[in-house]
């Protein structure tokens, strides 16, 4: 493993640095999660078209840039020590892994090069810790399972009228999805559902266009203004299959979990570092009985430990980035866990550290403790992670142990 960023992997931070110091400060951000939309049009322009961030990781037969998941995390840390509000987690992290492993030829050229343009923005109806498999095995019922609840699917046409030799690609969908991020403004969303009823039921993946008839989408109030989410209710929608329904679909969230968890550890690493950094720049200028109070040993201590915390959680995030890459080991939800463990305690310390001025909502410290718990609430908690992660390394199972 090279431990050192490539030239190109520095030019990507460095100049996505530079754009959002310029176009996300915090009355930016404030506006852009106020706006129906949840984030700011113009900077995704920007972001789409002038650094070509939501086809970083696509390859550039379908209008990516062609990079792996590594330059997307080192991107993603970027937009999280600013918490920039884009549809870039739910279009590029979530979605587009798996239009590119399980569509078809014509669904990947369709689709993917207009998402890569930054044209067609994407949503993933699913729930996000469970179906990803962060938090234990996704083979459960979480979209349904065959019973009442979740979403369920139907082919559109009887199966007497089917080809013999083609499988239906046109479906009908009912059900709800809650917290599906951006899905109130996505123009393409991917609906994993059931078919087959309770005995032989299967998950498969579905396109819905944002369009659709039949499709009622509701902006929810969500702890983490940042992450807009959306409840989605399908009354009788149509649907396209997504592939040709004979790859493992649970198999492919779980790997698009894997390198999305990887993703978020450092998106939650930038998080971090930029609220460590508020804060100590805040206790260099407040004076208390006549000296800043950062000159305190106290408050040295307890930012100490947050540093180290936080630089801990950033070898872990880079080595779960590069190892998403390399199809090593599936690292990311302990990588996740780690970061987000960080990234609660330094805007913890920050909160306090501000005293008065912390715990008001004119003050932006606040927003970046809400993101550690709102990720937490989507993609964790941090202990179910963890557990996750030890039981498929077989931590704690029961052996003989010999004296």
């Amino acid at each position: 493993m090279d431990v050192d960023f490539t030239p190109e992997q520095g030019e990507i931070r460095r100049t996505l640095r530079e754009l959002l110091r310029r176009r996300c400060g915090p009355g930016e951000v404030r506006a852009a999660v106020d706006s129906p939309a949840g984030h700011d049009p113009a900077l995704w322009t920007a972001l789409a078209e002038h650094l070509g961030l939501p086809g970083l990781a696509l390859p550039e037969a379908y209008g990516g840039v062609g990079c792996s998941p590594t330059e997307l995390a080192l991107a993603c840390e970027e937009t999280g020590r600013v918490l920039a509000p884009s549809p870039l987690l739910a279009t590029a992290v979530l979605t587009a892994p798996l239009l590119l492993a399980l569509g078809t030829e014509a669904q990947r050229a369709d689709l993917l090069p207009r998402i890569a343009s930054g044209a067609l923005t994407a949503g993933l109806a699913v729930p996000p810790g469970t179906a990803l498999g962060l938090t234990g095995d996704n083979t459960g019922d979480w979209a349904g399972g065959g019973r009442a609840g979740g979403v369920q699917a139907r082919p559109a046409a009887p199966a007497a009228r089917l080809p013999a030799a083609a499988p239906e690609r046109s479906w009908r969908l009912y059900g709800q999805v809650d917290q599906v991020l951006d899905g109130h403004i996505a123009g393409l969303l991917l609906v994993a559902a059931h078919i087959g009823g309770f005995a032989r039921s299967r998950t498969l993946l579905f396109l819905v266009a944002g369009d659709a008839p039949g499709l009622v989408r509701t902006r929810q109030t969500a702890l983490d203004a940042t992450r807009p989410q959306a409840r989605i209710q399908l009354r009788d929608v149509e649907a396209e299959l997504l592939g040709d329904g004979k790859t493992d679909v649970l198999l492919a969230l779980a790997r698009t979990g894997d390198t999305a968890a990887a993703v978020l550890a450092c998106e939650a690493v930038g998080a971090a570092d930029q609220a460590l950094a508020r804060t100590v720049e805040h206790v260099r200028q407040r004076e208390q009985f006549g000296r800043a109070i950062g000159s305190f040993q106290s408050v040295k201590h307890r930012l100490a430990d947050v540093y180290v915390q936080v630089q801990a959680a950033r070898s872990a995030a880079y080595y779960a980035a590069w190892a998403a890459a390399a199809h090593e080991e599936r690292v990311g939800g302990l990588a996740l866990a780690q970061a987000l463990e960080a990234l609660r305690t330094a805007a913890a310390e920050g909160i306090q550290l501000h005293g008065g001025i912390g715990f008001t909502w004119e003050h932006e410290v606040h927003l970046y403790f809400k993101r550690a718990a709102g990720d937490e609430l989507l993609f964790g908690p941090v202990h179910r992670l963890r557990a996750h992660a030890a039981d498929a390394a077989h931590l704690f199972e029961d052996a003989e142990v010999s004296v």
